[in-house]
């Protein structure tokens, strides 16, 4: 009964540890997919469909996820969207309903409707143009109300964004297989693409390949040891290295393994932005194609005389030579 319990205990165990080796992907994915699961710019290579997209719209999250460029290409198309529609209402109450004082009226009623509609909306009111009548008042009040709620929402849209914090680390193009403590070793470069500071930077890396188990493709995950997988301060760069030994799992592969097993490095780092006192995270990964077997990086650091700082060109983090 012991024995049996024991048993039980370990094939939990087992059980537990691919479990973690899934990463979330799923066991069809693991077992079927040929493509590559994390992009080199962190995204995820997965899709979904089924799902309702009324109740997967969340625009408070996708305005603040998408690129700058999109968000303030978007505010600009809704700010002129929204005085096209507005100018075109108050054109279609005529002449008499917007009135124009200045020396040199405009006839179009449109374009007077619609620079009329500017001056509510960012309310600034040259009284040159102003509305007559009831009903164009009363327009007025609901494009007033309007862009009190627009403002208000970009203007909060906006801070947040700025307000966010995110990791901007800059890896290495390629990942080297290069000597290392009389063995080899896997190494990538890391740098912080910005001006602030990351404490306690923790990395981890998994190595994702298919193998044969029962005669059936199968996409297993390991965990690489690394030599050192957190560092407390990182101002200048971090070359992570993951020693092959005999206990690695990419002990013995060259560089048709890698590429016949569809092999891929997943990157996660995980840092505290000083800045912010608040945790940050980035992703990246390497390909066969990205991984160069026999090489080294060049050296990051410049030659500096005595007294001065040291320093690193970050031009030279993807620059490699033979080993």
């Amino acid at each position: 009964m012991a024995e049996q319990t024991l048993d039980n205990t370990l094939d939990a165990n087992e059980f537990v540890t691919e479990s973690e080796r899934d990463l979330g992907f799923g066991s069809v994915v693991a077992g079927q997919s040929r493509e590559r699961l994390l992009n080199p710019d962190g995204s995820f290579n997965v899709g979904r469909t089924g799902l309702p997209w009324l109740s997967s719209l969340n625009l408070y999250h996708f305005a603040l996820s998408m690129k700058w460029r999109t968000f303030l290409f978007l505010v600009l198309l809704l700010y002129f969207l929204s005085n096209i529609v507005f100018g075109a209402m108050y054109a279609s109450f005529g002449s008499e309903a917007l009135v124009d004082t200045s020396a040199t009226p405009t006839d179009n009623l449109f374009i007077r409707g619609f620079f009329f509609s500017v001056q509510t909306f960012a309310t600034i009111g040259y009284g040159t143009i102003h509305p007559v009548g009831i009903v164009p008042n009363l327009l007025v009040t609901i494009e007033s109300y309007y862009s009190l709620l627009a403002n208000a929402l970009i203007t909060g849209v906006v801070f947040a964004r700025f307000a966010r914090p995110t990791a901007r680390v800059l890896f290495s193009e390629v990942a080297v297989i290069a000597p290392y403590q009389g063995m080899e070793g896997l190494m990538f470069r890391l740098v912080n693409g910005r001006s602030n500071q990351l404490i306690e930077v923790e990395v981890k890396v998994m190595f994702a390949r298919f193998v044969n188990e029962s005669g059936k493709p199968t996409r297993r995950f390991d965990f690489l040891e690394l030599e050192r997988n957190k560092v407390a301060f990182f101002p200048l760069s971090w070359t992570v290295v993951h020693p092959i030994d005999e206990d690695s799992p990419l002990f013995g592969l060259s560089q048709d393994d890698l590429i016949r097993t569809d092999a891929e490095l997943l990157i996660l780092l995980t840092a505290t932005d000083e800045t912010f006192a608040q945790v940050v995270h980035t992703r990246s990964s390497y390909k066969p194609s990205e991984i160069r077997c026999g090489h080294k990086f060049v050296s990051i650091y410049n030659k500096v005389e005595d007294g001065e700082p040291i320093s690193i060109d970050i031009r030279k983090l993807s620059e490699i030579e033979p080993a």
